[in-house]
């Protein structure tokens, strides 16, 4: 883990690949925590009345980065402290990982192996239209290897790295609680 000061009075943000578990984590986290929870893609879900694969089809990976800055930059102006679950992509377009850096230092990016991230994303590959065409495990493990290398500029900019591959969600949330209370 990186060592930084938590701030207090700021948003505590997770990142990370997708799979890694920025959704269970953030939901458990906020309950701890009795802060509400935001997970981004659902903003924009709401607020473009459509499910994130089909702005993808509609409106392009483009587009949909468009609406995802957008909706990120008004998601961190508010004064209320929540707990942020980010996309995978999220930090890596735009200038977005210099905005959620510069509006909280409690960035946390889950790390995990691509090969834990490849299992789990085997599993969940028809939720996600990014990898419905790869039909083996070895496939994905190759698609995540070479992702994952190209985000890890942004996710190891984070103000904590938390290695969730040792430990189950609910160690996650306490290591993450452990050092917002240092």
């Amino acid at each position: 883990m990186k060592n930084s000061v938590a701030h207090k009075n700021s948003h505590i943000i997770l990142i990370g690949y997708m799979g890694c578990g920025k959704t269970v984590v953030g939901k458990l986290l906020s309950k701890k925590l009795n802060l509400n929870w935001i997970d981004l893609d659902q903003v924009i879900e709401l607020k473009e009345n459509m499910k994130i694969s089909k702005i993808f089809k509609t409106k392009g990976e483009l587009g949909f980065r468009k609406i995802e800055n957008k909706v990120l930059t008004e998601i961190l102006r508010k004064s209320n402290k929540h707990v942020i679950s980010l996309g995978g992509g999220t930090p890596c377009y735009y200038n977005n990982m210099n905005l959620i850096t510069e509006n909280s230092k409690n960035v946390f990016y889950l790390k995990n192996s691509v090969k834990t991230l490849s299992k789990r994303l085997l599993n969940e590959k028809k939720d996600r239209p990014i990898l419905s065409e790869f039909k083996t495990l070895n496939k994905i493990e190759e698609f995540v290897s070479k992702h994952l290398f190209e985000r890890m500029f942004f996710y190891n900019k984070a103000s904590h790295i938390i290695d969730s591959e040792k430990w189950g969600i609910k160690k996650n949330v306490y290591e993450i609680i452990k050092i917002l209370n240092q």
